[in-house]
């Protein structure tokens, strides 16, 4: 058990890394289309991922409450987005062909702005693969070892084209490949310090996971909405974000229930 829990934990992680290492092959920064593509099909996966992996199943965990089952997946999803709003407002960052950052005023390069938003952005990650394994691990019959593995590949497929969409600008940008490539990798850092630290906290407090595992699914929409959209449907023919955020969503769909 300990191994597959190592295994969950490390999956996004090295998903990142592995997309971030596209910069040490590639020659030229990925083309805008090929962005809107990746990040559409992103968006996708966190979509049903926080669906089908975080707010059914934290339903299910408060059916003793009967027709107000829905109570505690509603406030942690509420918490979960403002939780993210605040980050979002404090934390200076900078979006992909954004030229404003955002969050509280700050003198740090554009790159490490950039930088900040994908961290930022992988934080609710990290927590919902943390907190589904403390499901599982708590012994809840929601939450099932191919339940939770199938959300940390999930979120570990959609990782590998992020960190090509970080790390090809890094280096598109003046960045050598290899700190390009540490810059990529160091955002996803933050996914399994994140899902441990959460998992440990969760397991403290296991009769508030489903309020924990909505907070989660709150806060990757809150991702999804504020970031990944946008940047999906920007320009001509973007449809195509439209097209892959539905290949995204599918495929993880179908993930949860083939090994939930």
């Amino acid at each position: 058990m300990r191994s597959e829990i190592i295994t969950g934990l490390a999956l996004p992680f090295l998903g990142t890394a592995l997309g971030s290492g596209c910069v040490l092959f590639m020659k030229h920064r990925l083309g805008r289309s090929v962005e809107r593509i990746l990040t559409g099909f992103a968006a996708g996966v966190m979509v049903a991922a926080s669906i089908w992996s975080l707010l059914i199943p934290a339903m299910e965990q408060a059916s003793g409450k009967g027709k107000f089952a829905f109570v505690p997946a509603a406030i942690g999803f509420w918490c979960g987005v403002l939780f993210l709003l605040i980050l979002d407002s404090i934390i200076p960052h900078l979006h992909m062909n954004a030229d404003k950052a955002e969050g509280l005023p700050s003198k740090l390069a554009r790159t490490t702005m950039m930088v900040l938003a994908v961290t930022l952005h992988n934080i609710p990650e990290g927590m919902a693969v943390g907190i589904v394994y403390a499901g599982f691990l708590s012994g809840s019959a929601e939450v099932t070892s191919g339940g939770a593995f199938a959300l940390a590949l999930g979120i570990a497929i959609q990782n590998f084209p992020e960190g090509a969409i970080i790390s090809m600008p890094l280096y598109a940008g003046g960045k050598s490949k290899g700190r390009a490539f540490a810059d990529g990798v160091l955002s996803g850092a933050v996914e399994p310090i994140g899902a441990a630290l959460t998992m440990l906290f969760a397991g403290l407090f296991l009769p508030a996971m489903p309020y924990l595992m909505s907070f989660a699914a709150g806060a990757m929409m809150y991702v999804v909405v504020e970031e990944l959209i946008p940047e999906m449907s920007e320009g001509e023919h973007s449809n195509s974000g439209v097209l892959m955020f539905s290949v995204g969503f599918t495929l993880m769909m179908a993930l949860d229930v083939a090994l939930g």
